[in-house]
């Protein structure tokens, strides 16, 4: 009875129920039982014996591919609206560079931003305005007398922000370490501190506001020159139509110089008068209500005696 026991296989260990259209394995297809637990490497390798998943069908893959298709749209729409609300008196930001660009980085910007934005690949409604304000940054950025005047502020704003940061850390013992410890000192510690996210950051927006508020005061002189040039040229004007009204004046007072000579031939031969006779001085009033005095005629006035010869009397 032992030895019949020995030979018989032992049971299988609740095998998983068959799927409809499988059979069932034949008893000597199944794995004997081992009485020992396997370990981490067989366990590893059992894993990777395992059969790889099915590759995804044409339906699933054309779904991925509209869905990174989609992605790359949103991509695109949102460059385009960073590229029209950036700070549109600084080329850099708007082709989101750093102030130490250089030219062959700003064209490599250039021509990566405006694949990217380009109206016959992009579908926002304003790719076409993104793609212009692009061309127009590399152009102002290119070009050294733009790009010069743009580094003067930039540069002072720069100096600005070293001037701050040097009174923040004026008696900072971490700074007083760090160029004691670096070889260059407190040059070395500044350098490093300049390629940071932070000085840029803080670079950044204080050349917004120097660059904002030299553009205002460039319209405000515009706009000064602007309405010198409109008083002038009113003044102008005016002074031209003053003289030719003073021209067709003297036009006038020539062309009727014969009918002014004529009336005044006609007006002598009559005699000066309409009675043809001399003319006739106006009547003497001899009493003047307003007047608390007579008014004579001048044979009437009274006048003084002639003085009398001073000398001895005559008896």
């Amino acid at each position: 009875m032992g030895a019949d026991a020995e030979q018989l296989p032992p049971l299988p260990a609740d095998p998983q129920p068959p799927l409809p259209d499988e059979r069932p394995p034949l008893p000597a297809e199944q794995p004997v039982a081992s009485t020992s637990q396997p370990s981490n490497g067989e366990a590893a390798a059992a894993a990777e014996a395992a059969p790889v998943s099915e590759k995804p069908s044409a339906e699933e893959a054309a779904l991925l591919k509209e869905f990174f298709s989609e992605m790359k749209d949103v991509d695109r729409d949102n460059e385009v609206s960073r590229i029209l609300y950036a700070f549109k008196l600084n080329p850099y930001e708007q082709l989101n560079l750093r102030f130490t660009a250089t030219p062959e980085e700003i064209r490599k910007q250039y021509r990566k931003l405006s694949l990217m934005v380009h109206p016959d690949k992009c579908k926002h409604e304003r790719a076409s305005e993104a793609f212009e304000v692009l061309g127009q940054a590399q152009k102002q950025l290119l070009d050294e007398e733009k790009r010069e005047y743009l580094w003067k502020v930039l540069e002072m704003a720069r100096d600005d922000v070293r001037q701050q940061r040097d009174k923040e850390t004026k008696n900072d013992t971490t700074i007083e370490l760090a160029a004691l410890l670096h070889e260059k000192g407190k040059e070395g510690v500044r350098e490093q501190y300049e390629t940071t996210d932070e000085f840029h950051e803080k670079w950044r927006m204080k050349a917004r506001d120097m660059l904002a508020k030299s553009e205002w005061r460039r319209r405000k002189l515009t706009k000064r020159l602007k309405d010198e040039t409109e008083r002038s040229k009113e003044e102008l004007k005016e002074h031209r139509e003053t003289a030719k009204r003073q021209r067709e004046h003297e036009k006038q007072w020539e062309s009727s110089r014969d009918s002014r000579v004529g009336t005044w031939r006609d007006y002598m031969k009559k005699g000066g008068t309409k009675g043809g006779g001399h003319i006739k001085p106006p009547k003497q009033k001899t009493h003047d209500e307003e007047r608390t005095y007579v008014q004579r005629p001048v044979g009437e006035q009274h006048r003084p005696p002639p003085p009398k010869p001073a000398g001895p009397k005559k008896h």
